[in-house]
């Protein structure tokens, strides 16, 4: 059929790459033309079938997505990427758009949306869900070209280089707010709040709230 987009998927799990593929070819102008399960076989794909979008994993053995999408980016290739991620994580999403990412969708991201995003990347526009509003891309995206890339390593003011969310997140903990309260204040589900105090938790190297507040307090994170 003509003007189908063409779709290579790569994740390292095999029944997440089904359930997409399943997803997407319900779609009369979708097609799924190839698939692999890390990132050194997404650059094979890329190299030689030229697939329209690359929908790739960030976590994978042997080489993650957003090195492989770095590393297509010095290939003469019109293929544009999406990065799939199970965290919203400011991190994340910022690495991605450096590494030249034209999407960054999460894992459970509805199927409007996730074809909506295919559509959008594939058209030549960018498309990014989570935690990340319009103007933050619209402003990373202006800025990153010129910005020196020690720049933003110097606008990390703590030792455990806390994203602006897990920040936000600590905060609310110190406050005495439960996982439930703040994923309401946050607009997130509980399951994202869970992963975010997990990740500052690991980072601050803390196991309890009893730690947790004294390592802020003592690193002026309170």
């Amino acid at each position: 059929m003509k003007n189908q987009i063409r779709i290579a998927l790569v994740d390292d799990h095999k029944l997440v790459r089904n359930g997409i593929k399943s997803l997407l070819e319900e779609e009369h102008d979708i097609e799924v033309i190839a698939e692999g399960s890390n990132g050194f076989e997404a650059i094979d794909i890329v190299e030689s079938i030229q697939p329209d979008v690359l929908i790739i994993d960030v976590r994978m053995p042997e080489m993650n997505g957003i090195e492989a999408v770095g590393k297509l980016q010095k290939l003469n290739t019109k293929t544009k990427a999406i990065v799939l991620s199970m965290h919203d994580s400011e991190d994340y999403i910022i690495q991605s758009i450096k590494a030249g990412a034209s999407g960054y969708l999460l894992k459970d991201t509805d199927k409007k949306e996730f074809i909506k995003a295919i559509h959008t990347v594939n058209n030549g526009g960018k498309y990014f869900s989570g935690d990340i509003s319009n103007v933050i891309v619209s402003n990373f995206l202006q800025n990153s070209s010129s910005q020196p890339k020690n720049e933003i390593s110097e606008q990390v003011s703590d030792p455990f280089n806390l994203t602006k969310k897990e920040k936000r997140i600590l905060s609310l903990i110190l406050s005495g707010k439960t996982n439930v309260e703040i994923a309401s204040t946050l607009e997130n589900s509980k399951r994202t709040v869970e992963t975010h105090r997990f990740n500052l938790m690991k980072k601050m190297g803390v196991k309890n709230l009893m730690e947790l507040s004294a390592v802020a307090s003592k690193n002026n994170l309170s």
